[in-house]
């Protein structure tokens, strides 16, 4: 290849989260093990089910499915938020979506970078769920400006990865050779440091107000605390994973097992206790951090806002009348009532597609386009469907959703409660962080959905003209 030739975002994306993938399995054992066991049941889930295994080779997702990924990081400054978005945009990731934590009593608001077209996608997910502190939550104003302070001193980018991001932004892409360099640079910003940037006393008072403002702040950088592969059955790893010496959480967040999955799913395993070193007056001094753990996840379809609606009002009525505790007393009461509850959400996809409930991507059949041949095929995507003359395959959700962040994050820091707390989210201050709005979901999704309605009817006008 020429050294003048740039390459895609999609490569330079794909080439990360591989590079990534490599490193967390290095420094979180525990990380292949669930690797390999998501793999397992996978493979089982195909092999038992030929019509899924269908439907995910037509759109494309059997491809990028043992490489999906994502990941989740916590930065502390307006600085460093606009930087890593620019850091995410040389790989074709744009910030999706504003995700209001504070309603579980965490102090940070979150966006999700991610690729955002049909054919990024189908390259590579690769997913980072970006969080940035909230340091005006925080009561004690005196430790308010100490942790400011303390943040202002560190750079979490390094220099070579600050130059290729402005060589992408000016030259328009890199090269081969500076694409290489920029996935070992971006790698060392979310590097694991054990070695915390405060001593032991500041600290203590740091997590005392809370722990996740404890992890933001005494560190180095903001390591990656997670990665996380895609199941086809959360069921079957949560079920399994005891077995290979990983404890998961008590709840699997998000909606219950379903025949046609929605949205997503979320468990993850307890978070480590691990070593760590402070540097004060008197030499260093051993210390312990919970930072970091293994999560996965199932996705299912994309839900329309009359979807959304219903979706939020079940959970609501579930969450309100049934709660699971801090070690996970009440798990079993509240997937009880989460399942009767959904009982009143359509289960089946041809409901959920004609009821509106949620997205699907069309496709012509080859009887459909024999029939538009012969002057047959015609009608609304529905009706096409309906005749065998089009598929309407799920879209998938690639996003996430507020209650089911707040769960893995508050399991990150040692509890499964819940909490109903309402929400205190501020989307204008977090994209003036930014540098920019973000993307809204739904409009991303129907926008997939209407594109494939075009290429249907194209497909069937072509059919059309060619037996004219």
């Amino acid at each position: 290849m020429s050294d003048s030739v740039l390459v895609s975002t999609d490569a330079i994306r794909g080439a990360f989260s591989a590079a990534m993938s490599e490193m967390y399995r290095k420094e979180v054992p525990q990380y292949g093990t669930l690797m390999s066991l998501v793999a397992e049941i996978n493979a089982g889930v195909l092999a038992a089910d030929p019509a899924l295994a269908d439907s995910l080779e037509r759109t494309g997702e059997i491809e990028r499915l043992s490489d999906e990924r994502h990941g989740a990081i916590r930065v502390g400054t307006a600085e460093e938020l606009s930087t890593i978005a620019r850091l995410f945009a040389v790989m074709g990731m744009e910030p999706v979506g504003y995700y209001d934590l504070a309603v579980a009593g965490i102090p940070v608001h979150s966006t999700a970078f991610r690729p955002v077209s049909d054919h990024a996608l189908a390259q590579n997910p690769f997913r980072v769920f970006t969080s940035l502190l909230r340091l005006d939550l925080l009561e004690d104003a005196a430790l308010r400006a100490e942790a400011a302070e303390i943040l202002s001193r560190r750079r979490i980018f390094t220099e070579g990865a600050l130059a290729l991001i402005e060589r992408f932004e000016t030259a328009g892409g890199l090269t081969e050779a500076e694409a290489d360099r920029f996935v070992g640079e971006a790698l060392e910003t979310f590097r694991w440091h054990s070695e915390a940037t405060v001593d032991a006393a500041t600290y203590e008072r740091l997590s005392k107000a809370h722990r996740l403002v404890a992890d933001v702040v005494s560190f180095k950088g903001p390591h990656i605390n997670h990665l996380t592969p895609r199941t086809l059955d959360i069921e079957a790893v949560q079920r399994a994973m005891p077995a290979r010496g990983i404890e998961p959480k008590a709840v699997i967040e998000g909606p219950p097992e379903r025949a046609c999955p929605i949205l997503l799913r979320q468990t993850s395993f307890k978070a480590l206790e691990e070593p760590i070193l402070f540097t004060d007056g008197h030499g260093t001094r051993a210390g312990r951090h919970t930072a970091r753990f293994g999560e996965i996840e199932q996705r299912g379809v994309a839900l329309t806002p009359k979807g959304r609606a219903l979706y939020d009002e079940l959970l609501a009525s579930v969450r309100g009348g049934a709660a699971v505790g801090a070690g996970g007393s009440g798990a079993q009461d509240y997937d009880a009532a989460l399942r009767e509850r959904f009982a009143d959400f359509p289960d089946d996809a041809g409901t959920l597609r004609r009821e509106g409930l949620a997205f699907f991507r069309y496709a012509p059949t080859p009887r459909g386009l024999e029939a538009a041949a012969a002057g047959r095929a015609s009608g609304d995507p529905g009706a096409l469907v309906d005749a065998g003359h089009a598929t309407a395959d799920p879209i998938v959700y690639e996003d996430f959703l507020p209650v089911s962040a707040a769960g893995i994050f508050q399991s990150n820091l040692g509890t499964d409660a819940q909490s109903n707390a309402g929400s205190r989210g501020n989307q204008g201050a977090f994209e003036a962080a930014l540098g920019r709005g973000v993307l809204e979901e739904t409009t991303l999704y129907a926008a997939a959905e209407a594109g494939s309605i075009r290429r249907l009817h194209r497909a069937l006008d072509a059919a059309r003209a060619r037996a004219a």
